[in-house]
């Protein structure tokens, strides 16, 4: 996108076009990002058995955007990074109350499942908030990890620079979910699960979640590093 500014009141003549330059892989990941926080956020609801084991069904696709902030980050700066965060997450508490809308409005007479939609799409407050806060907590770590690791420590290795800053946030993300939404707490007693059974969720998600992180890592790769103000050494050859 190229931008004129007007003329200059002494030369009547226009200064030189800006050029503000979006690059086509920033929004495919900024667009895949914001879309498989919903996705995870809706089948979120689906707690399927794997291995014998109770998972929610979002956790094997929300990992993912971990690694795609990081690509982002990579293509368009630390500062594209947090406003997308902050965008996916204002998406998620649209998408909520709207559901939460929704099933308040009566169903027509003749459809048969108003009763499951409620069921099943009434959101438990509880578990959105945590599922929120752990999103952006855990997303902004990972982004001061990730800036921290390409300015302070190398540009080299592009695998490590993931594999260190998901490393560090999604436990962060895994612990703020599992105790925000199931653990017995002062004032969120209710609906409550044990301590024990918490631990549980939480070693089982952090497993399924740091796999998939490890098998994104090569999404890093399908884009170029990009000088930016915030990553002002060159990209090492």
């Amino acid at each position: 996108m190229t931008i004129a500014p007007p003329a200059t009141p002494a030369s009547g003549v226009a200064a030189s076009p800006i050029t503000l330059t979006i690059s086509r892989a920033a929004l495919v990941a900024i667009g895949v990002y914001v879309g498989v926080q919903v996705i995870s956020q809706v089948t979120s609801l689906k707690i399927g058995v794997v291995f014998g084991r109770a998972v929610d069904m979002g956790t094997f696709l929300y990992p993912i955007t971990f690694t795609l902030r990081d690509v982002v980050h990579k293509v368009a700066g630390r500062s594209a990074a947090r406003t997308m965060i902050a965008t996916s997450a204002g998406v998620n508490v649209l998408l909520a109350a709207y559901l939460a809308w929704t099933v308040t409005v009566e169903s027509d007479a003749d459809w048969g499942l108003g009763a499951a939609y409620e069921a099943v799409l009434g959101p438990v407050w509880r578990i959105v908030i945590a599922s929120l806060l752990a999103m952006i907590v855990s997303e902004l770590i990972d982004t001061e990890v990730y800036h921290w690791w390409v300015t302070r420590i190398t540009r080299r290795h592009q695998w490590a620079r993931v594999l260190v800053s998901n490393a560090i946030s999604v436990p962060v993300d895994n612990a703020i979910f599992a105790v925000g939404a199931f653990a017995s707490l002062p004032l969120l007693r209710a609906n409550a699960l044990g301590w024990g059974t918490v631990w549980d969720i939480f070693l089982v998600n952090l497993v399924i979640k740091g796999l998939v992180s490890v098998a994104s890592i090569p999404l890093i790769y399908t884009v170029r590093d990009r000088r930016t103000d915030d990553h002002p050494v060159p990209p090492a050859p």
